[in-house]
């Protein structure tokens, strides 16, 4: 993996750097330390036309002004906890609220709105490395959180992404990678003639402010039922609004499995995805509406890409039935999940 680093823009006296991660076949995958995000994914299909599989823009100005979480990594903690609240050995937290009643992926200043420090390591496996140093109160979490992203880009064409944190007190920690893929390349493509399969047999119920109400509802016979390939316009027609909704992966432990494999419509490119993690967020991009604008130009529309994120449940703080996202001095938080691209 070569890694090529540029200036890409200045936030608050600090810059901003793309760095370029290319591999073996010349496939390149862009990375900021603003939010730690994927603005490029650029591969080749089998006739050697090169396709960018990830919404992005180009100027740092796009993103500085964006909510959408293009690409970012979300945290402290990624997805919604109720009304902003819970409780850690027995001392109530106050989160800030920017999603209705709701915390959502971290507050008004995520982890996806702040500038990360950046380096690379040359070693057996070259990695971009990113860290951050979230302080005691900050969105209202309690504990100095030390968090560290790594990228690693193989000749494969493997995104691997590994997490690590630690911290000085009890703290819920979910990361994850908020990458919106459409494998075509084409935005003005949607990714509804795309094939989806999602091994889980479950998803999270939620209410009408998309908290989890502690049931596991059973895919089999509804619209969630992913888990023999199928395209996502037949699923999708049979829900509301679509799709963002949590996902109980079928899961070896900690191990990492298969999670999830999406198709473009050709058959010609594949993403397989790999985690560690028990949950996975399918999201449908039912919000897109055309008033962000790719790196292209053009309008990001609805169904434009979606969303595959790898995580824990959605509101596990204040649902002691959901696997622990409470992080203890002395421990440390790690989790790892793969992108894979294979050319049909």
């Amino acid at each position: 993996m070569n890694i090529q680093k540029s200036l890409f823009g200045r936030m608050n006296d600090k810059d901003i750097y793309r760095f370029n991660l290319v591999n073996a076949k010349g496939n390149s995958i862009s990375i900021i330390n603003y939010g730690a995000a994927v603005i490029s994914w650029k591969v080749k299909d089998k006739n050697e036309r090169t396709r960018d599989i990830v919404i992005g823009f180009d100027n740092l100005e796009d993103y500085l002004k964006n909510d959408a979480y293009i690409g970012c990594i979300a945290g402290r903690y990624a997805n919604r906890i109720a009304d902003g609240r819970f409780t850690v050995q027995g001392t109530e937290f106050k989160l800030a609220c920017n999603n209705g009643p709701n915390h959502l992926h971290g507050g008004i200043t995520g982890f996806d709105k702040v500038a990360w420090d950046a380096k690379t390591v040359d070693d057996v496996n070259p990695r971009l490395s990113f860290t951050y140093y979230s302080k005691d109160g900050e969105e209202g979490y309690p504990g100095n959180l030390s968090v560290k992203v790594d990228y690693i880009y193989t000749d494969n064409d493997e995104l691997i992404i590994e997490y690590f944190a630690q911290t000085d007190k009890a703290t819920p920690v979910n990361l994850t990678s908020h990458g919106y893929f459409n494998l075509t390349g084409d935005a003005d493509r949607s990714i509804l003639d795309h094939s989806l399969q999602i091994h889980a047999d479950y998803y999270t119920a939620v209410n009408e402010n998309q908290i989890p109400t502690g049931e596991l509802c059973a895919v089999d016979k509804t619209a969630f039922d992913f888990n023999m390939p199928a395209k996502i316009s037949g699923q999708i027609s049979k829900t509301e609004n679509g799709f963002d909704h949590n996902y109980v992966l079928k899961h070896d432990g900690n191990k990492l499995s298969l999670a999830v494999v999406l198709t473009d419509p050709e058959n010609e490119l594949q993403l397989s995805v790999y985690t560690t993690e028990p949950g996975l967020q399918f999201y449908s991009g039912n919000l897109l509406d055309g008033s962000i604008t790719n790196r292209d130009g053009k309008p990001v529309s609805k169904h434009a890409a979606l969303c595959l994120e790898t995580q824990h449940f959605p509101d596990s703080p204040n649902r002691p039935e959901f696997p622990s996202t409470i992080l203890l001095p002395g421990d440390a938080f790690t989790s790892a999940t793969i992108y894979k691209i294979s050319v049909n």
